[in-house]
């Protein structure tokens, strides 16, 4: 039977869950990464992630005067008077391959060129299908349009900066951007921007240079980190859209894929020393488990740990480390699956009520010393029954998913191959 993603309210407790609703807790804001937090490391490692710190202090520092000397050459009415394009990235990546050396990916591939920032990054939430960015114009919109604003400039959230670089190398590749050295140079900026930002450890903030808060963290929510692992295994490999890519730069993608691996395998939780799976961020420091946004408390969490497992069946050559993982993490999405029970919408309400069986699906949130589905809220409390959120989270987040199954699916087949478990 066909399986829904749920992505509104759900109207009842799983069997899974407690037995009556209850707050078990407040959502911890995790730390920014700063100097006094390195004192638990060893004196070489310190030295190493305070320069990476003074490295991204700089940046920002360069990034905000570019934006000031821009302006300082402008009429600010003009860029008050600026209109912004309507809702969406404006970068597709599905077209038939010849559209790529057309005009209009040419003038969205020269909208990107425009938006990159002197770090090297992109902002989110911005649509590159026009206009180009004017002189001493934001390098984001999500502020809404608020000329001092501030807020992810530079980040792997939402697929940006990743989703630019695709689709300059798509429009490379093609033959459009032939003399257009400037898109190559951009397509250079941004992986140098990928590695700068890179930790010491192989993981990624959310946000680069550094904005504090949870953007701090080694980011796995919403797949930040596996699309760019993703994107760094594929130019390692030049092929296909990344065949222009110098061996050198390749050989750095290949190399900052693998420390990505290694972090990976790293944070993986374990709980009364079994390794499970991972939450949406992870210390950036210690790899030690921490929330995200205020409806997102430290947990267990279905989607990505999935995410990451197929990120780890991709390496041709597992390591024991990496098979390791792939076995426990499988492991624990199966003994998390909720079985029997179908999802469909009820007439009577805005929620979904179950029918027996069909199934799996997975709560996107699991309590680390429990294993029961838990529910954040906006005010940072904790529940144990989604009807319990208010009714903009509850409706508001894909609070059960059913994308872990087709991992597990990947997983069979990969383990006949790799695991002394599937064989």
């Amino acid at each position: 039977m066909k399986r829904r993603i749920v992505a509104a309210a759900i109207s009842l407790v799983l069997a899974a869950g407690a037995t009556h609703a209850e707050v078990i807790g407040k959502m911890e804001t995790p730390q920014a990464l700063s100097e006094a937090r390195l004192n638990v490391l060893s004196v070489p490692e310190r030295a190493t992630w305070q320069a990476y710190l003074q490295r991204s202090r700089s940046l920002m520092a360069a990034d905000k005067a570019a934006l000031a000397a821009e302006r300082a050459s402008v009429q600010m009415w003009q860029l008050a008077a600026a209109t912004h394009p309507p809702p969406g990235n404006g970068m597709p990546l599905k077209n038939p391959g010849a559209w790529y050396g057309s005009a209009e990916a040419l003038r969205v591939a020269d909208n990107i060129v425009s938006y990159q920032t002197p770090a090297g990054g992109w902002g989110k939430n911005v649509n590159r299908s026009e206009p180009p960015r004017q002189k001493g114009e934001a390098y984001v919109h999500s502020d809404g349009g608020k000329l001092e604003g501030w807020s992810y400039v530079g980040t792997i959230d939402n697929d940006a900066t990743i989703t630019e670089l695709r689709f300059l190398a798509r429009v490379i590749a093609s033959g459009g951007g032939a003399g257009k050295p400037e898109y190559t140079a951009a397509f250079v900026r941004g992986m140098e921007y990928l590695f700068t930002a890179q930790y010491p450890n192989g993981g990624f903030p959310q946000v680069y240079p550094l904005a504090g808060g949870y953007h701090d963290a080694i980011t796995y929510n919403d797949n930040a980190l596996a699309n760019v692992t993703d994107l760094l295994e594929e130019v390692a490999l030049r092929k296909g859209d990344y065949s222009f890519v110098p061996p050198e730069l390749a050989a750095r993608a290949a190399q900052s894929r693998d420390k990505a691996e290694q972090v990976i395998i790293a944070s993986q939780i374990r709980v009364d020393g079994v390794l499970t799976a991972w939450c949406q961020q992870h210390d950036a420091v210690t790899l030690a488990p921490v929330g995200a946004r205020n409806f997102e408390p430290t947990a267990l969490t279905s989607v990505e740990s999935a995410r990451l497992l197929n990120v780890l069946m991709r390496d041709p050559a597992p390591s024991p480390d990496i098979v390791n993982a792939v076995d426990a993490g499988a492991a624990w999405l199966k003994r998390a699956a909720i079985h029997d029970q179908e999802w469909v919408r009820s007439k009577d309400s805005a929620g979904l009520t179950p029918k027996a069986g069909a199934g799996p699906l997975w709560a996107r949130l699991y309590d680390i010393a429990t294993m029961r589905p838990i529910f954040g809220d906006r005010d940072r409390t904790i529940h144990t029954d989604v009807n319990e959120l208010s009714p903009e989270r509850r409706a508001g987040y894909a609070w059960y998913v059913n994308n872990p199954a087709s991992t597990l699916d990947k997983y069979a087949k990969w383990a006949r191959k790799y695991s002394a478990a599937g064989r």
